[in-house]
């Protein structure tokens, strides 16, 4: 029996990621159990997910997944080398095979360069570009091209992440087999494609009330249906309420605030009227708009760099069908697993419904009770 892991946020599920697992069952045989860890309500690009993990976790076993996990919120709002690191942690003690969409389908590739990342060479090449004042990103491909390596896996958002899987493995020593899917059509395209729709142009559809079905599998219509919306601008007056009565200590602990874009990022806090605006004062070359979303989330969700820093002490099972429920059993000779609606004796916990309850003020249409994520279950559903 083989085990496969997917890392995932599917913010919204479509059929590319219904595809996935459909390529995924033919080359592996239907014996193959797809186990995924998927972000729960908030994901990487520092936003509130779109609809709630357990609509999301459900839509992930009607596309034939086994198992759906919750990748811990300290893993989710990280970095891209956080987030690769935390997942391939949880994934790596039971799975054999690790698979993702990436514009490129070459394991080979991804392994190179990601070799090429750990060497002593690089991180020394690496301080002229910063020191310059490039972003991170950027200077990363400077130092690869003055290095006479090809860069141009580093410049698509699924490769950058599949390289981060890679770096996670040898870093902690996991040899899973490499299964990159590759995907087509544009990560941040406005307009969905038939056939591979963006997440991106799949948000602005729903967030608007247009008509997105046929970019989604039918098998997931009545998950996402009469899901509610959460966005980022819906809960702006709680957050700016947060941000507007932070002390300063509280802003030097956030995660992403080195090199003193903490001070720069409280000082607008202070100054702006709105989210947009503090973000866009805040902008620089040197720092990306997704790490600044991140470190304004983190702000309002009180979490704080050794936050980030320190592994989640449970794995939270969301969905499973009979095949999951096997493994499962497997995966908990090897890691810590908690399955949701039970009472856990960790601080971690207190974060976990702080940040649930929050969520809930993201709401569209109208702010949900607090309380939500102690009376959640896990969905069922026979193989």
């Amino acid at each position: 029996m083989k085990i496969i892991g997917i890392v995932c946020e599917y913010n919204p599920p479509h059929l590319g990621h219904a595809r996935q697992i459909q390529i995924l069952r033919q080359r592996e045989g239907p014996d193959a159990v797809i186990v995924c860890i998927m972000s729960g309500l908030f994901v990487q690009r520092g936003e509130p997910a779109l609809v709630h993990k357990q609509y999301r976790a459900a839509a992930a076993l009607e596309m034939g997944a086994d198992l759906v996990l919750e990748l811990p919120i300290s893993s989710a709002l990280s970095s891209a080398e956080g987030f690769a690191a935390g997942a391939v942690g949880i994934l790596g003690p039971f799975c054999h095979a690790l698979s993702f969409g990436a514009e490129l389908a070459d394991p080979v590739q991804f392994h190179r360069t990601a070799s090429v990342l750990l060497t002593k060479e690089f991180s020394q090449a690496l301080q002229a570009p910063l020191a310059r004042g490039l972003s991170f990103p950027a200077a990363r491909q400077a130092a690869l091209e003055s290095m006479g390596v090809d860069s141009v896996l580093l410049t698509q958002p699924n490769n950058i992440l599949g390289v981060e899987y890679c770096k996670a493995m040898t870093t902690l020593g996991y040899s899973m087999e490499l299964i990159p899917i590759q995907r087509h059509g544009d990560y941040h395209a406005q307009a969905p494609d038939p056939l591979e729709p963006s997440a991106t142009a799949l948000r602005a559809l729903m967030r608007t009330g247009q008509d997105w079905r046929s970019y989604v599998p039918q098998v997931v219509w009545p998950w996402l249906e009469n899901a509610p919306i959460h966005t980022i601008a819906a809960g702006e007056r709680a957050i700016l309420g947060r941000l507007r009565t932070m002390a300063e200590a509280e802003f030097q602990a956030l995660p992403f605030g080195s090199e003193g874009l903490w001070r720069r990022f409280m000082h607008q806090c202070r100054q702006q009227p709105d989210v947009t605006s503090i973000l866009e004062a805040v902008k620089s070359k040197r720092y990306t708009r997704t790490r600044l979303n991140r470190m304004l989330l983190c702000a309002w969700l009180g979490l704080t760099h050794t936050d980030l820093q320190t592994p989640a002490p449970y794995c939270r099972v969301l969905a499973l069908n009979d095949r999951g429920r096997s493994v499962l059993r497997r995966a908990r000779e090897t890691g810590t697993f908690y399955h949701v609606g039970q009472p856990v004796e960790s601080s971690w916990w207190t974060v976990e419904q702080r940040c649930s309850d929050l969520y809930g003020l993201c709401r569209v249409d109208r702010p949900e009770a607090p309380g939500q994520e102690i009376r959640q279950r896990i969905r069922y559903r026979p193989s």
